[in-house]
């Protein structure tokens, strides 16, 4: 038999994960999800806390979230869950309405993300420019070591030893061997520590009570009318463009990071759906998180759904089976491997003085403020959004200054020719009115746009005062040299827009 025929075993095998075929990658993604989960507990509950809500909300919220996104979201590998920035977008609601309307925020936020990803939001991302992404990496490991400071102040002394012991490990333990991922080792290490030594530091379970059981699926319990949706609708739009500018931020990142691609609008859709999910079980919604994200991909090496998966299942389990020893685990420890991730995550190349000297102002300008946004209002959508606004416009100002006119006499002395080149739009055909010499050019001008490109509304109707002011002058002008685009734009709007 020829070794070319595709036999039904071989193609079943070339069918299995990854994970599947090699024990190695199994190994990785799965350990990579036990750290995973160990470091979703505290923060889950510390959402929880944010949203007003009871801790195992939270936790039930990371567990749908991750399992779901595992099966149907675009990028492999990363961890969605219970984030603060959803917290913070749907605390009101429960504050000011109560827990059902909390829940029905969260499914209608999954539905609009749905919706939104069905008509290619997605898209989008490649407007936000490198210097934006930059400055959202730097930011994000900000906030990552912020989120660490209060567990370092007003602590006992024992803390802070318990913390460079865990750094240390996550520094060294790799030299060793990759085998065992460093921050389990670290994570259990310090743990069998201070519950040996019986030494007093907070713990995971001094943030909240960990569940005894699994979520249990039901509506919402609030009034199903017009009212309800005017109420919810406002905070769910919020939720799902919050949820969906971070989850393709981490997207792109993790794409980076692992120089693989991912399909942001499957990622979309795939979180607008675990939303859906993670709503009718009474979870307070999520999205990617990126430190968690950070912990699965750059610290542990996972690549696959698997981790994902096992993540949210590992949490689970977890809290319910082993719940009494998850709670004597030192915060110390978690606090070591963010503070690694954060360390690990910020852009270090990208203000190294060699860098800041080659780099364009604009682009650090960009990115300082990018940095500084997302650090003050602790919401790296708003952030993103202010760098992105703030690169289009010095973008502008820069290609603004491109657009040039030349006046060359005709060779009979009664026509003058002007040669336009650059991009004319709304930021460069402002000068353009100005360019010209109305009162002494002769009686035939010839605008020659061979070199130059019309954009918009706004150049058309320059051209169309240029016109106008030689006309009062009993002068007339011709346009030459239109490519097929800026004609068919010219056409359309030419004596159609009020000349001022």
């Amino acid at each position: 038999m020829s070794s070319s025929v595709v036999t039904p075993g071989r193609w079943l095998r070339a069918l299995r994960p990854d994970w599947l075929r090699d024990p190695k990658v199994w190994r990785t993604e799965v350990l990579a999800g036990l750290v995973v989960a160990l470091a979703l507990i505290p923060e889950a509950i510390s959402f929880s806390v944010i949203a007003g809500v009871d801790p195992a909300i939270g936790l039930f919220a990371s567990f749908t979230m991750a399992v779901t996104i595992s099966v149907i979201g675009g990028r492999r590998a990363m961890i969605s869950a219970a984030t603060g920035a959803v917290a913070l977008v749907i605390a009101p609601v429960n504050r000011e309405h109560g827990f059902g309307y909390l829940v029905a925020t969260v499914i209608l936020a999954g539905v609009f993300q749905v919706i939104l990803g069905a008509l290619g939001v997605a898209k989008l991302m490649r407007f936000v420019p490198r210097s934006v992404m930059v400055g959202f990496v730097n930011a994000l490991a900000i906030l990552i070591f912020m989120a660490q400071v209060p567990e370092m102040t007003d602590v006992p002394w024992p803390v802070y030893p318990l913390i460079i012991a865990g750094l240390a490990l996550l520094v060294f333990f790799p030299k060793v061997t990759r085998v065992v991922p460093a921050p389990l080792v670290s994570i259990v290490v310090l743990t069998v520590v201070t519950v040996a030594a019986g030494i007093a530091v907070p713990t995971v379970g001094d943030k909240g009570e960990l569940p005894s059981s699994l979520p249990v699926p039901g509506l919402p319990d609030v009034p199903f009318t017009w009212h309800t949706l005017t109420v919810v609708a406002p905070y769910a739009l919020a939720m799902a463009l919050v949820g969906l500018m971070e989850s393709l931020m981490t997207a792109k990142l993790v794409d980076d990071i692992t120089d693989t691609r991912s399909s942001k609008t499957r990622e979309s859709i795939g979180q607008g759906i675990a939303n859906v999910v993670t709503g009718f079980f009474g979870g307070m919604g999520g999205c990617a998180m990126i430190g968690q994200t950070m912990i699965n991909v750059k610290v542990s090496g996972a690549r696959t759904r698997l981790s994902t998966f096992v993540a949210g299942v590992f949490l689970m389990v977890l809290c319910i089976v082993f719940g009494p020893v998850v709670s004597d685990i030192p915060m110390a420890a978690l606090v070591a491997v963010m503070v690694m991730v954060a360390f690990g995550t910020f852009d270090w190349h990208s203000i190294a003085p060699k860098t800041l000297r080659r780099m364009p102002a604009g682009e650090i300008i960009v990115m300082i403020i990018t940095v500084i946004v997302v650090v003050a209002t602790s919401n790296l959508a708003i952030g993103v959004v202010v760098g992105t606004l703030t690169a289009m416009v010095i973008f502008a100002r820069r290609v603004a200054h491109l657009a040039d006119v030349t006046a060359v006499p005709g060779p009979d002395g009664d026509t003058t020719v002007y040669s336009v080149t650059g991009e004319l739009f709304f930021a460069s055909s402002n000068d353009l009115v100005g360019r010209f010499d109305y009162a002494d050019d002769p009686d035939r001008v010839v605008i020659d746009l061979s070199a130059a490109h019309i954009w918009d509304a706004s150049s058309v109707a320059a051209l169309d005062a240029v016109e106008t002011r030689y006309g009062q002058r009993g002068k007339t002008v011709e346009i030459i040299g239109l490519n097929v685009p800026s004609a068919d734009l010219h056409g359309r709007l030419s004596g159609e827009l009020p000349v001022h």
